[in-house]
């Protein structure tokens, strides 16, 4: 099942749900004549979007709104955080191209800090599956709850079939007593071939898919700490805000301590290109991940 198919299907389930678009149907060009009035384009006016949506969401409407993930998440940030935030209506936010997947696009286009934004406003929830299918497994979970939500859709096919969804749980692909990465979202993929290079190395590696980053799954960062020597977070956003400061946050409250190795774009945007040229450029691929970690690693153990 896709993305489109699901939610036409529980639109034509429950008539609360409302699709909605700022001129940004990828993901929905079948929607209008299957749902009639209950599609709206606004065009390209995702504040106006933003808008609407609470005004349904005030009259008793589930709206699932989209837009290009950069435009919804900062034009119509004042929107999300004002009309939908505070008065926490049950408003989806859909971002579409998020992170790497805007690869040929450049700054202004790159949408590398949505997590850090989104999950600032109180009572927002912030979600990344790692493909289609660990998207279809989680929207319908996403699209029941009461609260607001912000999604960075990844339609890309994906090779590993992933768990069920339970609200607020990473999924533990693997444990490891040597490194755990964690990961969400597009670098899914890539971080599950990096752990089978690093087991040729020699090394015991964990997995853990952080398709909920707000709520976190405190307990599987945890786990990761006290079962592995390393941790390394992988995400295709800025690293203030996202997964590694999720992780930082996590230990501080906790009162733990740990090697944490974060693979993130630091303090810039990144080179636009062909997917696979970012992926190469930015030292993302399975091959750079694995060189990077094992230096990482091996630099701290002798240090030790």
């Amino acid at each position: 099942m896709t993305y489109e198919e699901l939610l036409i299907q529980t639109a034509l389930e429950d008539e609360r749900i409302v699709v909605m678009t700022a001129e940004n149907r990828a993901l929905v060009r079948s929607a209008p004549k299957v749902l009639g009035n209950r599609f709206i384009d606004t065009g390209i006016t995702e504040q106006t979007m933003v808008g609407m949506a609470a005004g349904l969401a005030l009259r008793g409407r589930i709206p699932v709104v989209h837009a290009l993930a950069p435009f919804l998440t900062m034009r119509a940030y004042e929107f999300i955080r004002t009309d939908v935030g505070i008065a926490n209506l049950p408003v989806k936010l859909s971002g579409y191209i998020p992170g790497f997947l805007s690869d040929g696009n450049g700054p202004t286009h790159q949408s590398i800090e949505d997590v850090a934004i989104m999950r600032g406003i109180p009572g927002m929830e912030v979600y990344a599956p790692a493909d289609e299918d660990d998207g279809v497994k989680m929207l319908g979970h996403i699209w029941s709850s009461p609260s607001p939500a912000y999604t960075r859709i990844n339609h890309k096919k994906g090779v590993y079939e992933h768990a069920p969804y339970r609200p607020g749980q990473a999924e533990i692909v693997a444990e490891g007593k040597d490194v755990t990465l964690l990961v969400y979202g597009f670098l899914f993929e890539n971080a599950y071939r990096t752990r089978e290079l690093l087991e040729r190395e020699g090394l015991s590696v964990g997995l853990v898919n952080m398709r909920s980053l707000k709520p976190v799954d405190e307990e599987a960062i945890v786990r990761a700490v006290v079962g592995s020597a390393h941790l390394v977070t992988i995400e295709d956003h800025l690293q203030t805000g996202g997964l590694y400061s999720i992780v930082a946050e996590v230990l501080l409250r906790r009162r733990l301590v740990a090697d944490v190795v974060p693979l993130s774009l630091g303090e810039r945007w990144f080179r636009p290109g062909l997917l696979n040229q970012v992926l190469e450029t930015e030292g993302f691929t399975p091959e750079k991940m694995t060189k990077t970690i094992v230096s990482k690693i091996n630099s701290v153990s002798y240090a030790k």
